[in-house]
């Protein structure tokens, strides 16, 4: 594709020798005589220079103030300054305002031509990262949080609004498969901060010592393997975000370390001996009562305070069936196009099964079943015999909307881990008994210790 270079310059031989030169080196060359012609071309008919090649002082005005003007209309569009009498403040002010290079006349064109394509190369950067930044933008603007429900409209209206404000810190709660990565995301891209970093990181998946180096970074000779430099998480999403998922999971003497960088602005590396300042937004998310922790002793307060200057709590895809109305079709047309499908119609007794499954895996699990249904599909209806959900028989007809009451279903399809599976069996057998611990005792089968201890672990409630 030929790139187009924006030529600013009043002397006319000179204008003419370069715009000659390099259309014959396969750029589109436009000729500005003026400021005024170059504002022109590039608001008014709205051009998108790869490169401006530029004389430092134009009859109508200094080249630097018109890229200071122009800088926020032209994103990735890199600046070349050529003048008969440079001065050291002129290139100082050049290089502050992010001009590439600055460069006194008369200039010999293979010197120039090394200059301008190197130029070239740093603008084509710029421009794949803010166009994959403006993608990822559309992608994930509020509306990517799909559903009909009440609750859904709430949480919309709600990331709108986030998305608005600059934020410093905010947790997301929900349970395992609600969409707190989708909502992460959604809060970064469609903020001020889209142009820079989301850096994620899952606190249940590294043990301490990794989580630390990961988090902060190391020098050298820090501990051993630490045979180089590493930059942080912290670091890596300075200007941007830092997405820290399951940070209920976090072990105590980090989260006061992570509470003293936000606090301070700065992180120090292992082994480091200065303190480098960062500017991140900090997005936490976790499926675990984090308040209730903080009275168990296992999660800090300071840090919770600290972090939840917002808190965006998702709905459980069981308390918003509707929502599978929107859910269903989106993830039918998503594989569709992935696997070169072609379903499109769902009958009505799979429509049947879907509301009656309580989705334990909540929409996690629904994309699982919905892919695995689609790859099996021979035609365009949607096989009902590969739903699978757990507690229904495929051809069997439904009992009750949320299954029989001596059974609990789960998902065997990986959207589940196994604790969260624990979990939900204890917190399901103690909802059916009124939260009536030996009652729930008795269902499960287990002791009393046994029980009791699970409940304190999982932070549940009981009525005695």
């Amino acid at each position: 594709m030929m790139e187009t270079l924006l030529i600013i310059e009043d002397e006319k031989l000179l204008g003419s020798e370069l715009s000659r030169h390099y259309r014959q080196s396969d750029w589109e060359v436009m000729l500005a005589t003026s400021l005024a012609e170059a504002e022109e071309l590039l608001l008014r008919d709205e051009m998108e220079p790869l490169l401006i090649l530029s004389d430092m002082n134009l009859p109508d005005g200094n080249a630097l103030d018109f890229m200071e003007k122009m800088k926020k209309n032209i994103s990735y569009a890199e600046w070349l300054f050529l003048t008969g009498y440079g001065s050291v403040p002129d290139s100082v002010r050049a290089l502050r305002l992010g001009a590439y290079d600055f460069l006194e006349k008369p200039c010999d064109l293979d010197r120039l031509d090394l200059v301008v394509n190197s130029a070239a190369r740093s603008a084509a950067i710029q421009r794949r990262v803010i166009d994959q930044t403006r993608q990822e933008h559309r992608r994930y603007s509020p509306e990517a949080y799909v559903g009909s429900s009440r609750q859904a409209r709430n949480v919309r209206e709600l990331l709108t609004r986030l998305t608005k404000v600059p934020f410093s810190a905010l947790i997301i709660g929900g349970e395992t498969g609600t969409g707190k990565g989708l909502v992460a995301r959604i809060l970064h891209y469609g903020g001020a901060r889209a142009r820079h970093p989301m850096i994620e990181v899952n606190c249940a998946a590294l043990p301490r010592e990794l989580l630390e180096s990961e988090l902060f970074g190391h020098e050298p000779g820090a501990f051993t393997g630490a045979s180089g430099r590493h930059r942080g998480l912290l670091e890596q999403a300075d200007g941007g975000t830092l997405f820290m998922d399951e940070i209920g999971e976090m072990p105590l003497d980090l989260q006061a370390k992570l509470l003293k960088a936000i606090e301070d602005h700065k992180v120090r590396r292992l082994g480091g001996e200065k303190e480098i300042t960062v500017d991140v937004q900090i997005i936490a998310a976790s499926n675990q009562d984090l308040e209730q922790m903080i009275r168990d002793g296992n999660f800090r307060s300071d840090l919770y305070h600290r972090l939840n200057v917002f808190r965006v709590m998702l709905p459980p895809l069981r308390e918003a069936r509707e929502d599978l109305d929107e859910l269903v079709p989106l993830f039918v047309a998503e594989y569709n196009a992935k696997a070169g499908r072609h379903v499109k119609e769902i009958p009505e007794q799979v429509w049947d099964k879907l509301r009656a499954h309580y989705w334990p895996g909540n929409v996690r699990e629904l994309r699982n079943v919905i892919e695995r249904c689609v790859l099996f599909a021979d035609g365009p209806v949607f096989p009902v015999q590969w739903l699978q959900l757990p507690g229904q028989e495929s051809t069997a007809s439904e009992d009750t909307a949320s299954g029989s009451k001596d059974r609990i279903c789960l998902p065997l399809d990986g959207s589940m881990a196994l604790e969260d599976m624990d979990r939900f069996i204890i917190k399901t057998a103690l909802e059916r008994a009124d939260n009536n611990l030996a009652a729930a005792t008795r269902a499960l089968g287990t002791t009393r210790e046994t029980l009791r201890y699970r409940v304190r672990k999982y932070n549940l409630k009981t009525t005695d």
